[in-house]
C-alpha cells in the first residue's frame, strides 16, 4: 500500500464522486456557530431507562431547537417535495439526519437545484427566525417572515422552556450581533447499502444516550490529550521499519511521512487517549502482534493471550489484521479489558461506537492513537508501514516484546 496525501478535514467535506443534483440518501451533520455554545437544547433523562421510554435519554430543547426542528420537517419538503426528512436527532449544539431526495430537485419556481443549495437555504431560514427570536431581525427579514406564515407559527421568545437543568444558558436578546446560528458547511455521509443505513440509524438515535453517558463519565469519556509518553524515539522507530522492510518500502520519503504524522512529547512518541489510563498504568499489558511466519501456531498464541487476559493480564492491540482482531475481540467478549490503538488521531469532535463508549465508561476499554488526525476517504487505507508502527507502539506501551507468548 502506498502513502496517500493526507486529505484536511472541514465542515465542508463531501462524499466523493457524488452529482449533488441526482437522487440519493444522506447523512447531513450540521452544527450550530461555535461562539453560541448549546443554544438548541440540553440532554436529559437516566442512563438506566430503555429506549423509547419517557425517561430514556433525549433532548429537551429551548424554543429555538424547537424552531429548528420545525423548520427542518415542514420547510424543506414545502420547497422541495422530492426531498424528505426520515431520521433525524436535535442535539444541544448541532443536528443529525437523514434525508432522502427522490428525484432531481427542482425549486417551486422550476429551477433545477443541487442538494448544496437545499441545506443552505435551510439554514437562511433558520438564521431569519433565530434573529426574530433574539431580537436581531430587520425590516426586511420581517417581511419575509410574515409572508411566509413562519412568525404566525413560531414563539419569538428565545427563552428556554421549563426542565432545563439549572443554570441553562441560552442566547440573550440583541447579544448575537446578526450572528448567523449555524456554522459554515456541514457534513454528509453516503449510505450505499442497506447494513450501513441502518447503522446510519443506529449513530442518530443513539445521540443523546451516547451524549449523556459522556456527561456522567467526563474523565474516561473526554479525549486526553498527549495522555501517554512512551519510551520510544522517531529516531530508533525508523531504525526498527529499516530492519523490517526493504529500501523499496522503507524509503526516506514514506519514514518522512510517518513522523509527520506521530505526535511527540520530549522527543519521545505520545499518545492521546479516551478511556481509563489506569488500564494501561496499573495492569501488566501484553501486545498482540501476529506475524506470517508464526501463522501455524496461531491456536497456541491465541490460547496464550486469552489464558493471560483471564488472569488480569490487558491485551494490547490494533485489530487491523484478522488474527489479532480475532484475538481482541475474543478477549472483550469474555468482559476481558482491551487497550486497542486507533489508526487514525482523534478529531475535534470524535464520536467511537456507542458500544465503545459502554466499554469505556466500565473501564473496560482504552483507546490510544499515537497519530495526529487526518480525514480519510472510505477508500483509502493505512500503509504497511503505519502498521508496523502500532505494532511498534504497541510493544513500546506494554515494554515487552510481541515474542512474549513464545
Amino acid at each position: 500500500m502506498e502513502y496517500r496525501k493526507p486529505t484536511q478535514h472541514r465542515m465542508t467535506r463531501r462524499s466523493a464522486a457524488h452529482d449533488y443534483s441526482r437522487p440519493g440518501t444522506y447523512h447531513i451533520t450540521m452544527h450550530v456557530a461555535e461562539s453560541l455554545g448549546q443554544p438548541l437544547g440540553a440532554v436529559v433523562g437516566s442512563l438506566d431507562a430503555p429506549d423509547g421510554s419517557a425517561d430514556a435519554p433525549h433532548t429537551l430543547l429551548t424554543r429555538t431547537g424547537q424552531m429548528v426542528e420545525h423548520e427542518l420537517l415542514t420547510a424543506i419538503h414545502s420547497h422541495y417535495p422530492m426531498v424528505t426528512v426520515h431520521n433525524y436527532v436535535i442535539m444541544p449544539d448541532h443536528l443529525h439526519c437523514l434525508m432522502v431526495v427522490s428525484d432531481h430537485i427542482i425549486s417551486k419556481n422550476g429551477k433545477e437545484r443541487t442538494f448544496g443549495q437545499v441545506i443552505a437555504g435551510y439554514k437562511k431560514g433558520c438564521n431569519r427566525r433565530y434573529w426574530e427570536m433574539t431580537g436581531n431581525s430587520d425590516g426586511e427579514t420581517a417581511a419575509h417572515t410574515a409572508h411566509s406564515g413562519g412568525a404566525q407559527s413560531m414563539p419569538c421568545s428565545a427563552s428556554a422552556p421549563s426542565g432545563l437543568p439549572a443554570g441553562y444558558k441560552v442566547p440573550s436578546s440583541g447579544t448575537t450581533a446578526r450572528q448567523p446560528l449555524f456554522a459554515p458547511g456541514y457534513c454528509d455521509v453516503m449510505p450505499v447499502d442497506a447494513e450501513q443505513l441502518a447503522t446510519q440509524r443506529t449513530y442518530i438515535a443513539g445521540n443523546p444516550r451516547s451524549r449523556l453517558l459522556r456527561m456522567s463519565n467526563r474523565a474516561a469519556l473526554t479525549v486526553q490529550r498527549g495522555a501517554v509518553t512512551t519510551a520510544l524515539t522517531p529516531a530508533a522507530l525508523s531504525g526498527y521499519l529499516q530492519r523490517e522492510y526493504p529500501p523499496s518500502v522503507a524509503t526516506a520519503e514514506a519514514l518522512s511521512q510517518i513522523q509527520c504524522r506521530l505526535l511527540l512529547a520530549g522527543g519521545f512518541i505520545a499518545c492521546d487517549t479516551l478511556g481509563n489510563c489506569a488500564l494501561l498504568t496499573e495492569h501488566r499489558c501484553l501486545p498482540v502482534v501476529c506475524h506470517r511466519k508464526d501463522a501455524k501456531r496461531f491456536g497456541e498464541q491465541k490460547a496464550r493471550c486469552l489464558n493471560e487476559a483471564a488472569q488480569g493480564a490487558v491485551l494490547v492491540g490494533t485489530r487491523i489484521a484478522p488474527r489479532e482482531r480475532e484475538i481482541m475481540d475474543e478477549s472483550a467478549n469474555r468482559g476481558f479489558a482491551t487497550i486497542v490503538i486507533h489508526d487514525n488521531g482523534f478529531a475535534d469532535r470524535y464520536h467511537p461506537s456507542a458500544e465503545r463508549l459502554d466499554l469505556c465508561a466500565a473501564d473496560r476499554l482504552l483507546i490510544v492513537s499515537p497519530w495526529k488526525y487526518q480525514y480519510r476517504g472510505k477508500n483509502e487505507q493505512i500503509t504497511v508501514l503505519e502498521c508496523k508502527t502500532m505494532n511498534c507502539v504497541a510493544q513500546a506501551l506494554c515494554r515487552t516484546k510481541d515474542s512474549w507468548w513464545q
